[in-house]
């Protein structure tokens, strides 16, 4: 729809989360559209902004179009004792491993899944998310899950329980194949949380040398690294990872970039 501004002489700024035509819940057409999508702001947007710089190398490579590069931000975040997480789902601080975010097959849950059930481990695994567009994987998690009564599936969570599930978790995973740049790893680290990721660049990106990698897909180095993070091998403190997290991406700065972007004739 970019065309319509266009029209009237407006100028337009268009910002790409990321390459949503990667996404698995997309079918063929649908995937097709969001590509041209894409074409079109590369061609007739004024200014792109990117909230990565593997998509802002990957604009330039495949259009020859310069873009903006600006990322998500985070705020300080307060730790909340176990209340609601207790009463629900008996989680105590430091019990479990957390996976948060929405569950679609890019995000790689169930590589998450297998490698955690070959882990001898007292520590729970907690999943917490809903579907999106995508009921028939949510329902295939479930029933990998239903046999191990150490992994708790939440469903989508927000306000305090959400609060209190990052702050009390031991370890946050996100075994991602895909990703734009991700807003809940941001947030984990926020807190002070040791992060778990798989090590496609926008991951890399993010945790830099404040968490740990694992290969992409691989659920044996998934399971090695749960077991050295259980391990406390490698493990970074909670000061030194919020303080890092807040300092590269701190909100206050994210808005001042954007606001200016947005200001310029």
């Amino acid at each position: 729809m970019i065309w319509i501004p266009k029209l009237f002489r407006k100028r337009v700024v268009v910002t790409i989360h990321g390459l949503d035509w990667k996404r698995s819940k997309w079918g063929g057409f649908a995937s097709k559209y969001i590509k041209f999508g894409e074409k079109m702001a590369a061609k007739y947007a004024d200014e792109i902004i990117v909230l990565s710089e593997s998509v802002k190398k990957y604009f330039k490579d495949t259009y020859n179009r310069e873009t903006i590069f600006i990322p998500n931000g985070v705020t300080k975040q307060e730790l909340r004792k176990p209340k609601i997480i207790k009463e629900k789902y008996e989680l105590e601080r430091d019990s479990y491993i957390l996976y948060l975010g929405r569950i679609v097959p890019e995000k790689g849950i169930d590589y998450l899944v297998e490698a955690y059930k070959k882990i001898d481990t007292n520590k729970k695994l907690v999943i917490a998310g809903g579907s999106s567009h995508t009921d028939d994987y949510f329902e295939q998690i479930k029933e990998k899950v239903k046999d191990d009564k150490r992994i708790i599936m939440t469903g989508f969570v927000q306000g305090e329980e959400l609060e209190e599930l990052f702050s009390n978790c031991y370890l946050y995973c996100l075994p991602s194949d895909v990703e734009g740049m991700p807003i809940s790893l941001l947030e984990a680290m926020s807190y002070g949380k040791n992060c778990l990721v798989s090590d496609i660049p926008e991951n890399l990106q993010v945790i830099e040398d404040k968490g740990i990698v694992f290969k992409k897909s691989n659920i044996n180095d998934l399971k090695e690294k749960l077991e050295d993070c259980l391990n406390e091998k490698h493990t970074k403190t909670e000061d030194e990872i919020s303080n890092y997290v807040l300092n590269k991406y701190n909100w206050d700065e994210v808005v001042k970039k954007t606001e200016k972007l947005y200001g310029e004739k």
